[in-house]
């Protein structure tokens, strides 16, 4: 057997829903540039599970049916209650998904038809249970979704009680397609490890949650903000990015294991950062962002991936920094649940072997023979 560490190169699956081709992401065959000028993210998820743009009467149908599931279980709301205020959001958001499946009916229902109305759920409550989050722990009261409006919209309304502003729903929803899928990332793969045993969909989710929870993986943008907050000001950026590459620490948002000549989705958010900076008329965190871009390629030749940029956008939208990997949860689950869906249509026990290199010949010893 031959180890490749982190399975880096390794073909562990056949799909069909994304794919990163000599630095090409699509969906479904279609380069993500097209998809992030023109669709939006309710578009998206229908080509994400169905193969296929939807029409106007198709679209208008998966809206009312994900609107009408735009809601979570009083217990769920409760239970939320009960946490920590100093709460993880990322392990909240887990502990919440995973309790979904025992308030649906359907959780263990293992038809083609029930596992899609549970995405559904799951796509739906997402951005409810993020957003609950968020005012279950300031202590004020949940907003119910508008019916008629976007997920994107809905989301920064239920955050905030209060009625987005145009750009702001178009830079979320932007976010929310750049985000959707990335091919068998770790938090795909996880997702369909554990569904490949034919568990439930829920526990699927769980998995894939639990994962992206984890810095290497859905915390970057979290840590990019981290950063820009420590730097401060653009006139410190030199000399703090000069000596965190001398003393050889990670600058985070920066490389991509599948991308070597940078990250496609980038410049979208990177354009959005810049268009909400001067709607804002706070150009900071944007100019110290490409003032860091700039350093980090000159000196290292690494170009910014997806999480770079969406650390100044979200900041920008006066989203707090602990939900941006929540956000990134409500936009992966289209992705998660397509995986697990074609992983289901034609499923085997994902079983990998391991190399042992521990000692061999070793021999038993009775207890009072050990040293």
């Amino acid at each position: 057997m031959t180890v490749t560490k982190g399975l880096e190169g390794v073909v562990a699956a056949s799909s069909s829903i994304s794919s990163i081709i000599d630095g090409v992401l699509t969906y479904r065959g279609i380069h993500i540039d097209e998809l992030a000028e023109h669709a939006t993210f309710e578009e998206v998820v229908y080509l994400l599970w169905f193969g296929k743009l939807p029409t106007y009467a198709e679209l208008e149908e998966f809206r009312q049916k994900l609107n009408a599931e735009m809601k979570i279980p009083a217990a769920i709301v409760d239970q939320l209650k009960s946490y920590p205020k100093d709460m993880n959001t990322m392990a909240a958001l887990r502990s919440a998904v995973s309790s979904l499946a025992l308030f649906d009916a359907e959780a263990n229902d293992m038809s083609p038809e029930a596992n899609v109305r549970k995405a559904i759920r799951l796509q739906a409550q997402l951005p409810v249970i993020v957003a609950a989050i968020a005012r279950v722990r300031e202590n004020q009261p949940l907003i119910e979704p508008k019916s008629d409006r976007s997920i994107a919209y809905n989301f920064l309304y239920m955050l905030k009680g209060e009625e987005p502003a145009d750009i702001a729903v178009k830079a979320l929803d932007k976010a929310l397609v750049l985000h959707a899928d990335h091919e068998l990332n770790a938090s795909t793969f996880a997702a369909r490890v554990t569904v490949a045993t034919l568990s439930d969909i829920y526990s699927g989710i769980t998995s894939a949650i639990g994962t992206l929870k984890g810095p290497l993986h859905g915390g970057a943008n979290e840590q990019v903000m981290a950063m820009l907050e420590e730097i401060g000001s653009i006139d410190r950026v030199e000399s703090y990015i000069e000596n965190a590459l001398n003393n050889k620490q990670k600058i985070m948002g920066f490389g991509h294991r599948v991308y070597k000549n940078g990250d496609p989705r980038a410049k979208h958010l990177q354009r959005m950062s810049q268009e909400l900076g001067k709607l804002t008329g706070n150009m900071k965190w944007y100019d110290m962002s490409v003032m860091i871009e700039k350093l980090v390629n000159s000196k290292k030749g690494l170009k910014p991936n997806v999480d770079f940029y969406s650390a100044s956008v979200y900041t920008a939208l006066d989203i707090p920094r602990d939900l941006f990997t929540p956000i990134f949860a409500m936009s992966r689950v289209s992705g998660w649940t397509a995986h697990i869906l074609e992983q289901y249509e034609d499923n085997r026990l994902i079983r990998p072997r391991a190399e042992y290199v521990g000692p061999r010949n070793n021999q038993y010893k009775p207890i009072d023979q050990r040293s």
